[in-house]
């Protein structure tokens, strides 16, 4: 049987739920379930941020990125690579906060592919010599430590320095008092696993080094164009993060909109890359990425199980307990999601909705998912 690829994000065929296996009045009630379900943060995402939406410590949550309103609620499910199921504008580029760091670790797929980095296993400082890893702290650290987010490390990039995510609680609401932004003892690279908005940010800088050319033109060149995104996605740096790369100035991207800036872009084009990464990084016959990268940020990290090379796995069913055991994630606040299964042949994304709802979103589409 011919595997069905999309020609773009607009020339897209669907499949009736029943011949894709689905009840449609259960998918019907899943995006409704994700409706009910709006995401509370504040439409006016400068506004959500300015009130201390990351909980951030007094003097260091200026936004330096850029920031745009968000939509309403809307998704799609797409099965056998045809959509389902679609709810809302899924043609919008809606900003997508740490969706951003899952594109950042196909840019590092990519340069493994091409031989840039050799491993990642070696130290970063083996190929990037800016100061960044040059410490004791750092010169160790690896780039897995970094897709892993088991790095510590130490500095501080853009105006923001690591401690600012230290002690974070992925399950803290805006404006709940956490230990966040308190200085700890810092651990060996490799050892202590924690969510860093700054760290991840210098593994973009690093990427940035590597490649020596803007990370969101490597991504239209070798993933977006390929699969028929759109030309509607963005992704962007800080005011304050340009540096000179041989002559050329160039925008280091964020790996989320902690402090503005990121990815935006639109549901349908983050279904296009959830469907690539789902048939194992070929897209229409033509190998995109390595079975090698996608293995490697699938795998679990050693000291969180459900963490991968910035992806959210579901092996030990912490992300969604209702979603199968083979299913994994692209996340970010808001919620954003990007759900893969490349077992089921499926692929939703959601857009907007409470982060305590998702699973329930997971559950009602496996209820609808017909069995055998």
């Amino acid at each position: 049987m011919t595997t069905y690829f999309p020609a773009s994000s607009e020339s897209w065929d669907r499949i009736d739920p029943r011949a894709a296996g689905f009840d449609a009045d259960g998918l019907k009630a899943a995006s409704d379930f994700a409706i009910a379900n709006e995401s509370t943060m504040d439409r006016d995402v400068r506004k959500a941020l300015d009130n201390d939406l990351f909980g951030e410590p007094e003097g260091l949550r200026d936004v330096i990125g850029v920031t745009r309103p968000r939509e309403d609620p809307h998704g799609l499910v797409i099965r056998g690579g045809k959509i389902v199921h679609e709810w809302g504008d899924t043609r919008r580029p809606d900003i997508t906060f740490s969706i951003a760091k899952s594109y950042l670790s196909i840019c590092a797929g990519l340069a493994l592919d091409d031989g840039l980095i050799p491993s990642f296993d070696n130290p970063v400082a083996e190929l990037v010599d800016d100061g960044g890893f040059s410490s004791e702290q750092n010169r160790d650290i690896t780039w897995a430590q970094l897709l892993q987010q088991t790095s510590e490390w130490e500095g501080t990039l853009w105006s923001k320095p690591d401690w600012i995510d230290h002690n974070r609680d992925l399950d803290a609401t805006a404006g709940e008092g956490t230990m966040k932004g308190k200085a700890r003892e810092m651990q060996r690279p490799g050892t202590f696993w924690e969510y860093n908005d700054v760290r991840v940010n210098r593994l973009a800088l690093a990427l940035l080094r590597v490649w020596k050319r803007p990370l969101p033109e490597v991504l239209k060149e070798r993933i977006m164009a390929p699969i028929g995104a759109s030309a509607d996605w963005e992704w962007h740096g800080y005011e304050n993060s340009w540096v000179e790369i041989d002559g050329r100035r160039i925008q280091s991207v964020s790996g989320g909109s902690h402090w503005g800036g990121g990815m935006f872009i639109s549901s349908r084009d983050q279904a296009l890359t959830g469907l690539m990464m789902a048939r194992g990084g070929v897209w229409n016959g033509e190998r995109l990425i390595s079975e090698a990268y996608i293995e490697a940020a699938t795998t679990p990290c050693p000291i969180n199980s459900d963490y991968g090379c910035l992806w959210w796995l579901n092996g030990a069913g912490g992300s969604a307990p209702s979603a199968p055991r083979s299913s994994y994630f692209a996340k970010g606040k808001g919620s954003n999601v990007i759900w893969i299964d490349p077992e089921l042949d499926l692929v939703a994304v959601v857009r907007w909705i409470e982060r305590d709802a998702f699973d329930g979103f997971c559950g009602k589409v496996m209820e609808a998912l017909r069995r055998p």
